[in-house]
């Protein structure tokens, strides 16, 4: 028994289930192999890297879907998807990285379609939708936080927790709602083990007539790929990066920064502990391999006893 990469059921003998192609298009039947190796890929991502739009540390692609010949295309420009394929120097990136989307997506945190595809050489290739194109190649307003703060590539860590709430009161719409946003993915964060969440990874997005945090992205279990990490948070909170607890991130971050009542803070932990059976199957049936699941699970485990859920 098959499992869709992109959706996670069961597909018989095919490699996707058919509700994982119409998440891509409804009128897709099948979907091709993506008519690269990961080799081809990483060299493709280097020769075009200063042609695309698309940066970051990770090897990227930027793709159509090609729904007539029922492939993904790369191109250069005008990419609706980003492909990021498997890593010659961390392990398993794709598989942690569409299982993490979706643990997040299960607690409410809003995310892009995502998933996985096949390769020339049966390897995975992880796929995002970009969510600031919409139709024929319009595009929303989008900056990460980064760009807000007035920092580099290179000073994208020299930041911290309670100065993104600045951003958030400066300039999203309802900065209390944003603030419930960024207390959520920061417990996710921090209870899968994503030590990597710097400036630019977190997005401000100006969309129906309102500024207000993007759809996440770049979300994954770092913990488990970077051998000896230390750092629990990629931005200082309390002047800490490590050693995190109860206190720091409830008492501290929740309700004296962010000013989050009682019942709100209960009502993001009450969702994680509804979904965290769920959250253990979708680990179960994940692609990682067993050796990675098993971390990834034990990891989470331990960052749950931290914050007393």
């Amino acid at each position: 028994m098959n499992f869709c990469p992109i959706t996670y059921q069961p597909c018989g003998d095919k490699k996707y289930s058919d509700n994982g192609l119409k998440l891509l298009s409804r009128n897709l039947t099948q979907l091709k192999d993506l008519p690269l190796t990961q080799e081809e890929q990483l060299r493709e991502a280097a020769i075009r890297a200063d042609k695309m739009s698309i940066q970051g540390v990770q090897p990227k692609l930027s793709a159509k879907l090609n729904v007539k010949d029922e492939v993904f295309d790369i191109v250069d420009r005008g990419g609706e998807y980003i492909l990021k394929p498997q890593n010659n120097f961390y392990p398993e990136l794709p598989e942690n990285e569409s299982l993490t989307m979706k643990l997040a997506e299960l607690i409410g945190v809003e995310v892009p379609l995502s998933g996985m595809i096949y390769s020339s050489d049966e390897k995975f290739t992880y796929f995002i939708k970009r969510f600031d194109r919409y139709g024929r190649s319009k595009k929303l307003s989008l900056e990460d936080f980064a760009q807000l703060a007035g920092k580099s590539r290179e000073t994208k860590y020299d930041y911290s927790m309670e100065k993104l709430i600045t951003l958030i009161d400066t300039f999203c719409t309802f900065p209390a709602i944003e603030k419930v946003k960024l207390f959520r993915l920061s417990i996710f964060n921090f209870l899968i083990g994503n030590e990597d969440m710097h400036l630019k990874n977190f997005s401000l997005i100006a969309r129906d007539n309102k500024v207000e945090f993007s759809p996440a992205y770049d979300l994954l279990n770092t913990t488990i790929v970077v051998p000896k990490s230390q750092e629990e948070i990629a931005l200082p909170l309390a002047g800490k990066r490590r050693n995190l607890s109860t206190k720091i991130l409830i008492d501290y971050f929740a309700k004296e920064r962010l000013k989050l009542n009682q019942t709100i803070i209960s009502q993001v932990f009450n969702k994680i502990n509804t979904e965290w059976n769920n959250w253990e199957k979708l680990i179960k049936i994940s692609f990682l391999s067993n050796e990675m699941k098993e971390k990834y699970f034990e990891l989470m485990k331990k960052r749950k006893a931290v914050v007393l859920l």
